[in-house]
């Protein structure tokens, strides 16, 4: 890859936008899940369940969570039974997640630590792989895109959920004001870290429409790719089978 790539508004080498956006979580790793909370008012929890009952995990299947970093999404998934691999390209991120783990005494998780664009499982290794609010920090998406589909199994599943922009009227003007005026002061506030939480938002901005991002998700292999959007569009599920 030699051209250049989208870093939030600012337009960088693809290189650079993988070492940017290691800093940028590297930064935030300690105050993510407070940060979370704070931009949502707690939604995101909702969000998550939701997520994950649409995933529906089985007791003894193999799930890879992608840019899985502090383990919301993982705890959740082996309430369920089901044997997860935590993946992030951030060293930093899964350590907050194992702490958060040993904390609660959850030791059937494993941690690794994986770029999304190639990533080091044999083909065919898992039943799902799912990825919330972290596809959109991929250097090249397509291609983390086909990695998803080559280690999942035939009849494998992937999800992801991830920001985009809303279509509903009135809300729409609401979420781009709050996005860009208050996200980055309350990361300066209690993250310490303005400038992480105004590129995080920049990301939203330049992520596809969620229709254009499901026919990535086709493009990639996946079959009944289809997309269940929340909030007008802000949120949405994506999803897709290996047929």
């Amino acid at each position: 890859m030699s051209e250049q790539v989208n870093f939030g508004d600012r337009l960088v080498s693809p290189e650079e936008k993988t070492r940017r956006v290691g800093e940028v979580f590297s930064s935030v790793a300690r105050r993510y899940d407070v940060m979370n909370d704070l931009m949502s008012g707690g939604m995101h929890r909702l969000w998550k369940n939701r997520f994950v009952a649409r995933v529906k995990p089985r007791a003894g299947e193999r799930i890879l969570d992608m840019a899985g970093g502090t383990g919301d999404i993982a705890f959740r998934m082996i309430e369920r039974g089901a044997l997860v691999t935590v993946s992030d390209i951030n060293s930093d991120m899964l350590g907050v997640g194992e702490e958060r783990a040993e904390k609660r005494g959850l030791r059937n998780l494993t941690w690794q630590v994986e770029n999304a664009e190639t990533l080091t499982f044999a083909d065919n290794s898992f039943e799902a792989y799912t990825i919330v609010f972290g596809i959109r920090n991929v250097t090249d998406i397509p291609a983390a895109l086909r990695e998803a589909h080559r280690v999942l199994k035939r009849g494998g599943r992937f999800y992801c959920m991830e920001f985009s922009t809303s279509d509903w009227p009135g809300f729409a003007e609401l979420y781009e004001a709050y996005s860009a005026s208050v996200i980055p002061r309350i990361g300066k506030v209690v993250a310490h870290d303005e400038d992480s939480y105004r590129y995080l938002v920049e990301s939203i901005r330049r992520f596809p429409k969620p229709d254009a991002f499901r026919k990535m998700i086709a493009d990639a292999g996946f079959n009944r790719a289809t997309v269940e959007p929340m909030l007008g569009g802000a949120v949405c599920i994506w999803s897709g089978w290996k047929i």
